[in-house]
């Protein structure tokens, strides 16, 4: 589907036009956006606004073009990645930018741009420009990752604190999960902010020259969004490490205190062997007492170990608390 919108030079808004009516001389300057394009309709791309061929086959490609900005001659071609906030994956935008046009292609709807047209229609008096509304869908794409950041310190609090009290391997699946996902969103944000960091350096976009401003407070979000995505990876570790030691700690405190209880058993099993060989010259057999004799031995031996193990504190029953990993406050 392909969508119109215009500004005349009289600054009245016009919507749906062909696009040969963007091109008549009154009209200051149009958005034109190819939203799920079919195949025909990608082909305007080339035969009307005469778009570089390379530039046109990286927007129809089935391949995720990575975030990049190309010169051309009289416009420039920029990719950018939007995050879909329920598979985490990268969205696709493509935008052709020069003095008097911009054009926007993407495979899939996008609510981003939909609130951006839905504020340009309603904007009586916009006098802005394609410059205006490039950086206004870039910085609404940027804008909409803090959120799914905000989500993910919850989880990761949650997860720290334990307020459920699930167990150690519930948690640990839940936080290779979100680990997971922190990656995922890696993968998009990393290359924006290098984009970024070329453009606002660039000495090729004149466009920039008196606008660079905007670029630069998008450049610092996205600085923003990583030093919290390493934070966020960097708790994640600490609550992984903390989880594990725990859960070695407590496996230390099993294997010890069955240790401890062999090592008591060991004696006491001595004495029963000895006692149990049946010979017929071990006096101790035929004495009266001699039965209650060796239980109250065994009895006294297993409770003078286990007093001595008590005091070394080799039972395992010492419990050991695990700070709080650190947290970092994040916000924009």
């Amino acid at each position: 589907m392909i969508k119109t919108f215009a500004i005349t030079e009289k600054g009245e808004v016009l919507e749906n036009l062909s696009l040969e009516e963007t091109r008549k001389e009154d009209i200051k300057w149009s958005w034109t956006d190819f939203s799920n394009a079919s195949r025909e309709e990608s082909l305007f791309l080339e035969s009307f606004f005469h778009y570089h061929p390379l530039a046109v086959e990286d927007c129809i490609d089935d391949f995720l073009q990575r975030p990049k900005i190309d010169f051309y001659e009289n416009y420039q071609f920029i990719v950018v990645h939007a995050l879909d906030h329920s598979t985490l994956e990268a969205e696709e935008i493509d935008l052709f930018i020069n003095g008097r046009d911009v054009v926007t292609f993407h495979k899939k709807p996008l609510p981003e741009l939909e609130r951006i047209w839905e504020g340009f229609k309603e904007d009586t008096h916009n006098q802005k420009g394609p410059f205006f509304v490039a950086h206004s869908i870039i910085d609404k794409i940027v804008d909409n990752f803090f959120p799914l950041m905000m989500d993910l310190e919850e989880m990761l609090s949650d997860l720290d604190d334990n307020p459920s009290r699930n167990s150690t391997s519930d948690v640990m699946e839940e936080l290779f999960d979100l680990r997971g996902d922190l990656n995922k969103i890696r993968k998009t944000l990393i290359p924006m902010r290098d984009l970024f960091y070329r453009i606002i350096n660039s000495e090729r976009l004149s466009f920039l020259k008196d606008q660079k401003l905007y670029f630069n407070d998008i450049y610092d979000h996205l600085l923003k969004l990583a030093e919290m995505l390493d934070s966020f990876r960097e708790l994640s570790s600490d609550i992984r490490d903390s989880y594990i030691s725990m859960n070695s700690n407590t496996m230390n405190n099993i294997m010890m205190t069955l240790t401890v209880i062999t090592t008591i058993f060991m004696p006491l099993t001595f004495i029963a062997g000895i006692y149990g060989m049946n010979f017929d010259n071990m006096p101790e057999l035929h004495y009266k007492y001699g039965y209650f004799i060796v239980l109250l031995v065994m009895l006294l031996i297993g409770c003078c170990m286990f007093y001595f193990f008590k005091l070394k504190g080799w039972l395992g029953t010492k419990k050991i608390r695990v700070p709080k990993t650190r947290r970092t406050n994040n916000s924009r």
